[in-house]
């Protein structure tokens, strides 16, 4: 796959993650807006594009401002006419335990992680369906998808993302817009001191960067969860066990306890294609129960 045509915008792309994504997208023939809130490093990194032969335009915004977001994907569309590709990247951490967390930087953290993604994401949503064309990664974590100690606002803020991009996937599918999620492991600033020197060291940015490829091509997956670190690749999914009929009475809670293994055997578990497939199982199984009863 190739890129060459396509343009792309980069939250938080004057450093770290972001920084390896704008010049990986640039190398692979895309025209890229850096958006960072440091408009020195956005400059500096376009300059690294642009020396490299590449087409980029620096754009110094909080993802947080839709003011400003609005600003950044009309100069964008000044200059190139369309948008192909958003990577909403930016972010910041506020580590903490939950009972020691100030509920003003929980909301911090989903402010820039979650309402960041959906205010950049709104603001394309109309060019990429006019166009018919459209590829949006969203930054999770394995942290947000497994959790993480003293990083309750952080978890909640990325998993509300993998939920995000389950319903922009299905509601865009038909307009040529293809939702994924990237869960990255890099060494960056976020992760210094939270993993062994030697750990960092093989854990380069560079090295998750490829993954666009994969979700900003025009064969392009849809709904995937790609994990990515130290050049290795995997995808995650959100299953559904095949479950047990338990019925109801009063004693249906001492028999969910008493069933609680078979209810967790992940053998047969299947990947929804919608929210309402757990439902319509449901009411299906009760179905089959209340007939077999009345036989």
């Amino acid at each position: 796959m190739s890129l060459n045509g396509r343009v792309a915008i980069v939250t938080g792309a004057g450093g770290g993650l972001g920084r390896e994504h704008a010049l990986y997208l640039a190398s692979q023939g895309a025209a890229v807006v850096v958006n960072d809130m440091n408009p020195d490093a956005a400059a500096a990194v376009t300059a690294e594009i642009e020396a490299a032969g590449g087409e980029a335009l620096a754009v110094a915004a909080s993802v947080t401002d839709e003011a400003a977001v609005a600003d950044m994907v009309a100069k964008t569309m000044d200059r190139w006419g369309r948008v192909d590709v958003l990577v909403n990247n930016a972010g910041i951490l506020r580590d903490k335990s939950f009972g020691k967390m100030d509920l003003a930087d929980f909301r911090l953290i989903v402010d820039v992680h979650l309402m960041g993604a959906v205010i950049c994401t709104r603001a394309v949503w109309e060019i990429m369906r006019t166009q018919d064309h459209g590829r949006i990664v969203m930054t999770t974590s394995s942290s947000g998808l497994y959790g993480n100690f003293g990083q309750a606002n952080y978890c909640a803020a990325k998993m509300a993302l993998v939920g995000l991009m389950q319903t922009l996937a299905i509601e865009g599918e038909k307009y040529g817009i293809r939702v994924n999620c990237l869960a990255p492991t890099a060494a960056t600033g976020m992760t210094e001191g939270l993993l062994p020197p030697q750990a960092l060291e093989r854990l380069n940015p560079k090295l998750v960067s490829p993954a666009l490829l994969l979700l900003c091509g025009d064969e392009a997956p849809t709904r995937a969860v790609v994990c990515a670190g130290a050049g290795h690749f995997a995808r995650a999914y959100v299953t559904l066990t095949q479950g047990q009929f338990i019925g109801g009475g009063e004693d249906a809670g001492q028999r969910l306890v008493a069933a609680w293994d078979q209810v967790s055997d992940r053998e047969g578990e299947l990947v929804p294609a919608y929210g309402l497939t757990q439902a319509e199982r449901e009411v299906t199984i009760a179905g089959t129960h209340e007939g077999q009863a009345g036989s």
